[in-house]
């Protein structure tokens, strides 16, 4: 079977790791339930209905024309809409589109919600570009994307380099275009108008409230507990937080120069003041706390001893290597903030190891979550506030981790969240598919 997604996929990587890592964990269901594995369901799960890839001209501040391009991926609406983010990245193409949209398809089942899974984006870099840059290739983005969205048809968020920024100037030509403020068109929106409380920091608390449950069905919990997060994007600024919060002590970040030690314990304010206002280095924490903590410009985040792993950068970020320093190290758990930040061998080497691991589209489930509670309150005009909304995201990913931990048992690999994980949601989609027919 994975034979044929490799033939009609040729060299799309990205896409084909995500794709055999599920389908490894359908061999439970082959044996007991073979209808579940039949090509033909296999088949529409792996192929997306709907691939759209477009030109997005645009003019820089010397007006210059650039050129850059556009994807969205409408991969599986048996659930709902399709919803998924948009990443605007130097290495956006149809392999890391097709491959985030995959995930997505099994990540928004977990959470529940009735939202189906599509991903999008560009090859455009905002980094290092004016305000009125991004506004006019946002504009052109939308410009093609809008008569493919829709609240009740393909409902985008924000990922990679899609900010606030990015989804405002995004939802303005939206509305320019078609004449209507549809609020449950995007989400990430701006509280002011449309916008959820916890939104911004829904992908980051929910990766560490997941690893938390994880921890509790184990008896212990992150209190005390050394963790170190990659990354200093939106996941990792909020999963800092909220490690801090729960009694752990995050000892080191990074970016792509490289990382920072802190035994201390990283200073979120002055990371976030680097990263989200002055949009600095993570060398220039040093600066800030000076001796306290140290730089390191090569090597990996993860040869810094700990006992949690939050990788929350990026795809493939966490190798084989990587996965024999953790656990020589004494790492005890390792929860993916970001989609597929771990490599096969790597992920392989951690659970032979026993330790405890969480996979992205389980553990990194909260944004999306959190994108659907926007939805229902722009559905019906409402407002939450803060405490409700963060319970409500809270719940959700104790009831994921429930439906992982149920699944794996049921089907002899109690402990698997990988296992449970992808059969749980495959299940449900599947069941969703069979139910409308062959389309």
């Amino acid at each position: 079977m994975f034979d044929d997604v490799l033939a009609r996929n040729p060299g799309e990587a990205e896409f084909q790791q995500a794709v055999h890592e599920v389908m490894e964990s359908l061999t439970p269901l082959a044996d007991n339930h073979s209808g579940y594995t039949q090509w033909s369901i296999l088949q529409r799960i792996c192929e997306p209905e709907r691939q759209v890839i477009f030109r997005v001209p645009w003019v820089d501040d010397s007006g210059e024309v650039r050129v850059n391009r556009g994807f969205r991926v409408e991969f599986n609406s048996a659930l709902g809409p399709y919803k998924g983010g948009l990443r605007f990245h130097p290495s956006v193409n149809l392999s890391i589109v097709k491959f985030l949209g995959f995930e997505q398809v099994f990540k928004n089942a977990l959470t529940g919600m009735p939202i189906g899974g599509g991903k999008g984006g560009s090859d455009f870099d905002p980094k290092g570009r004016s305000d009125a840059e991004v506004m006019r290739f946002c504009q052109s983005f939308m410009t093609e994307l809008y008569r493919h969205i829709g609240e009740y048809t393909d409902v985008p968020a924000g990922d990679i380099g899609v900010g606030g920024r990015e989804i405002g100037y995004l939802f303005g030509q939206y509305k320019r275009i078609t004449n209507r403020y549809e609020s449950g068109v995007l989400t990430g929106k701006g509280l002011s108008w449309g916008g959820s409380q916890v939104r911004t920091e829904a992908t980051g608390y929910g990766t560490v409230f997941f690893a938390q449950e994880m921890l509790a069905a184990k008896g212990t919990s992150l209190d005390g507990m050394s963790v170190v997060v990659s990354g200093t994007g939106n996941v990792a600024l909020y999963a800092v937080e909220k490690v801090h919060q729960l009694g752990g002590k995050v000892i080191a970040v990074s970016d792509s120069s490289g990382y920072v030690v802190d035994e201390q314990g990283v200073d979120l304010e002055v990371l976030q003041e680097i990263k989200e206002v002055r949009r600095g280095r993570v060398s220039e924490y040093v600066d800030q706390v000076g001796d306290r903590a140290r730089f390191v410009s090569d090597g990996s985040i993860w040869e810094v001893p700990c006992q949690v792993a939050l990788p929350c950068a990026t795809q493939n970020e966490l190798d084989e290597t990587d996965a024999k320093t953790l656990v020589a190290n004494g790492v005890r758990l390792v929860a993916e903030g970001a989609n597929m930040p771990t490599t096969p061998a790597a992920a392989a080497i951690l659970r032979d190891a026993g330790v405890l691991f969480a996979p992205g589209k389980a553990a990194n489930a909260g944004g999306v979550a959190t994108s659907a509670l926007e939805m229902q309150q722009n559905a019906s005009r409402d407002s939450w506030s803060f405490a409700r909304t963060e319970e409500r995201l809270h719940e959700i990913m104790r009831d994921i981790h429930d439906t992982c931990v149920t699944q794996a048992e049921a089907v002899g690999h109690p402990g698997d969240y990988v296992i449970g994980a992808n059969l749980a949601a495959y299940i449900k989609v599947a069941d969703a598919m069979v139910a409308q027919g062959v389309i």
